[in-house]
């Protein structure tokens, strides 16, 4: 069977209301060289897996539906999606209409044009909640100075990767990926292209609170020791403002000025220190507990079954 120019890798979470119109418009695409179409569902509780499954009876293109045990996360199934991936190329899109995929193909043959192996989509006008935005600004501002990119430069979970980029990260075994780091350390060959994003074709975002904090701490721990190394600054400076403290404290006591300092200072200076100790502590245990689930081989996924259909 030969190679297609390009891969689309969509993960999916209760996404059936929404991915049959997003087969619909990638199976309408025009693509030279051919064009194929991996979905991963990603522990859906809903009808994801059965739309699925009527998509691959009545498809015109090749298209293999992947199916995790349980829910591992976005990131997760992109891996997943990129290990099935054969394209020349490889473009992730989302499961929920905002990413058009006539958009792909602009972010695709940029990317060839330019030799890159990596183009993210930049949205010029983002259709996400108030919320989601902050999200994402914060994100991409914590990666400008964790992460080896551009200052300032945008990513975003629109991407088109070359195959060989996609290859060298589904390599990564780790419990806890995130892509955009790992195709960091792959390759500097990358640029952007302005996006349309739609608003979303129906549901809600599977992005809350608790997986976007989830993924702020992957960025920090994953790939940078700069949390580490912000812990020992916060402990030198504790400790400075401390040894101040206590200097100020003995000229006080020795000039008779200022007031009695006794339990509550004493209680006072101990909660800032023991504060500070505490949050160190647990940064340098955040660091140990994934050290520890990844010596102890905690799947990053498991696939339950592997399915293909479409037209060959």
């Amino acid at each position: 069977m030969s190679r297609p120019a390009l891969s689309f890798v969509v993960p999916l979470y209760h996404s059936a209301d929404t991915i049959t119109s997003v087969v619909r418009d990638i199976e309408a695409l025009s693509v030279d060289g051919g064009h194929e179409l991996i979905l991963v569902n990603d522990g859906s509780r809903d009808r994801t897996a059965a739309v699925c499954r009527e998509l691959l009876a009545t498809a015109r293109i090749p298209i293999i539906f992947v199916s995790h045990a349980r829910n591992f996360g976005e990131h997760n199934a992109v891996l997943t999606g990129y290990r099935h991936a054969r394209g020349e190329f490889v473009v992730n899109l989302d499961d929920d209409g905002q990413n058009p995929p006539a958009e792909a193909l602009r972010l695709w043959q940029h990317a060839k044009a330019n030799k890159l192996d990596v183009v993210y989509g930049h949205y010029a006008d983002k259709r996400h909640s108030l919320w989601r935005n902050f999200g994402s600004w914060l994100t991409n501002r914590l990666t400008d100075w964790l992460l080896d990119k551009p200052r300032g430069f945008y990513l975003s979970s629109f991407r088109c990767v070359s195959g060989f980029v996609a290859g060298k990260v589904a390599e990564h075994q780790g419990p806890f990926p995130y892509v955009d780091g790992l195709i960091l350390q792959v390759t500097q060959d990358i640029g952007a292209v302005e996006v349309r994003h739609a608003e979303r074709a129906a549901g809600q975002s599977g992005y809350n609170l608790r997986r976007l904090l989830r993924l702020w701490v992957s960025t920090f721990v994953n790939f940078s020791i700069m949390p580490l190394r912000l812990a020992t600054l916060l402990g030198l400076i504790m400790a400075a403002a401390g040894l101040f403290g206590l200097a100020v404290v003995f000229y006080l006591r020795l000039t008779g000025k200022g007031p009695d300092y006794g339990w509550g200072t004493l209680m006072g200076a101990l909660l800032v220190f023991s504060g500070a100790q505490l949050v160190m502590l647990g940064l340098i245990g955040e660091y140990l507990g994934r050290m520890f689930l990844t010596v102890n081989n905690r799947p990053q996924s498991v696939v339950r079954s592997v399915e293909s259909g479409g037209v060959k």
